[in-house]
């Protein structure tokens, strides 16, 4: 602004040409942003992205491998080491192993032949028969091990895990597929007698279901992808070593698949406490038969209630309310057993 005299009056601003009034002129740029923020799941960082992208995998692979793993293996008839998860305990160097802890744990996948990278033992344990099969198994196999301090393998095993001296370095768990886990028990010449988990989170429910599985002549347990436990730690710890002779098999549709199973012959038979089916003396013992287990909670869900082919009740004390889950499995599936036995 000039005065009268026509010189520049002080501390006067002078203001540039073709600015527009009001602060949006002065930082457009800073206001024009980086767009509109983009969906949730295709942000890879964010927890729906991570769950898309396992989904494409997953679609990928056919349906065979686990979201976010490696393509499935074979049951216990393929000739191909199973993958075995001993966690979800992942090592710390980055990579997508896990941790097996626990001595009948490790011993029993070692004796499977699973692709181990490394065996941990704690300095000055007691050298019982299980050590010393699990170091002559690895030293034959050329496994490296490591003698390593108890804190070491405490921080291996992760809070609460028990580790007993003994910790193995394994892949990632790999699922079968359900309809191939049901050829392969059909190529054996054998009468299929599987398990279906619905909605059961507790992992010690798993180990003990597929303790149970493997004790009473069951061939697999299957698991949906969603709302549903995986074999962890504490799965594999809790079935002693079950986890690597008894295969899981990891469902897209728990409901879908189960009806693709009755399409092949096989019988669904739910549990549930108010089920019209006694147990004892079952009739349908000697079929093909998917024994579907719920939550303690909730029981079966809707849907797979109404898939099944009967509703199985097991006859308890008026006094006990219900049955864990791993029980009533456990139960369910000796009584099975028992009547084929009977029956040959």
């Amino acid at each position: 602004m000039k005065g009268s005299s026509g010189k520049s009056r002080a501390g006067a601003v002078r203001k540039a040409k073709n600015k527009q009034v009001g602060s949006g002129g002065q930082g457009r740029q800073a206001l024009e942003g980086k767009g509109p923020t983009p969906k949730a799941e295709d942000r890879a960082w964010h927890p729906a992205g991570k769950r898309k992208a396992a989904q494409e995998r997953y679609a990928a692979a056919g349906g065979k491998g686990r979201p976010g793993g490696k393509v499935a293996g074979g049951g216990r008839g393929s000739s191909a080491p199973r993958g075995a998860s001993g966690a979800a305990r992942r090592s710390k160097s980055g990579d997508e192993s896990e941790i097996v802890t626990g001595r009948n744990s490790v011993v029993e996948a070692l004796r499977t032949r699973i692709p181990a990278t490394t065996l941990y033992i704690a300095a000055r344990i007691e050298m019982d028969d299980r050590v010393k099969e699990a170091v002559k198994i690895a030293t034959n196999r050329g496994i490296p091990i490591l003698e390593v301090m108890k804190p070491e393998l405490d921080r291996l095993a992760g809070e609460g895990g028990v580790h007993q001296g003994l910790a193995l370095k394994v892949p990632p768990y790999e699922y079968a597929h359900p309809m191939e886990l049901l050829d392969e028990v059909v190529a054996r010449d054998e009468t299929p007698l599987l398990v279906a988990l619905d909605g059961i989170t507790d992992p010690r429910n798993l180990g003990a279901i597929l303790r149970s599985t493997g004790a009473f002549g069951g061939q697999g347990v299957i698991v949906p992808q969603r709302r549903s436990v995986g074999v962890n730690s504490a799965a594999w710890k809790t079935s002693a070593g079950a986890a690597a002779r008894v295969p899981v098999a990891m469902a897209a549709n728990l409901t879908q698949t189960l009806k693709g199973l009755k399409e092949r012959g096989v019988f669904v038979l739910g549990l549930d406490g108010e089920g019209d089916v006694s147990l004892p003396g079952l009739s349908w013992a000697d079929r093909p038969i998917v024994v579907v287990v719920g939550s303690e909670g909730k029981g079966l869900s809707r849907l797979v209630a109404e898939t099944c082919d009967a509703i199985v009740s097991i006859p308890i004390s008026a006094t006990t309310e219900s049955l864990n889950a791993g029980i009533a499995a456990s139960v369910t599936l000796y009584e099975i057993s028992k009547l084929r036995a009977a029956g040959e």
